[in-house]
């Protein structure tokens, strides 16, 4: 799934490249400054790369705390009603009791 993700990006950057290269042989370089040209051009794509990469590993690690907080969240919420319930019950127990002292 992750070669899926990165091959479009994997493709781009050989295509930076190869039109580099064309591009740097048509305004007749000599061979250093093609070479160099290029290998610039190629850093830059790689750093392209990994900041795409780094971006989605920070995108998946969101999604997953996302996630957790959810669920956190609704456990939350479950035991929150569960001690309201509790509650509700002890007052309206007291309630019965006091109500069954008056009128006696």
């Amino acid at each position: 799934m992750d070669m899926r993700e990165y091959f479009v990006d994997a493709l781009l950057l050989v295509v930076l490249v190869i039109s580099t290269l064309i591009l740097v042989f048509s305004l007749n370089f000599d061979l250093i400054k093609s070479l160099a040209s290029t290998l610039m051009i190629a850093s830059l794509g790689g750093l392209i790369f990994l900041v795409h990469r780094k971006v989605r590993r920070i995108e998946k690690a969101l999604a997953h705390r996302e996630k957790m907080i959810r669920m956190n969240m609704e456990e939350i919420a479950t035991k929150m009603s569960q001690k309201y319930e509790g509650h509700l019950s002890h007052i309206d127990a007291v309630i019965e009791e006091v109500t069954k002292r008056v009128y006696r």
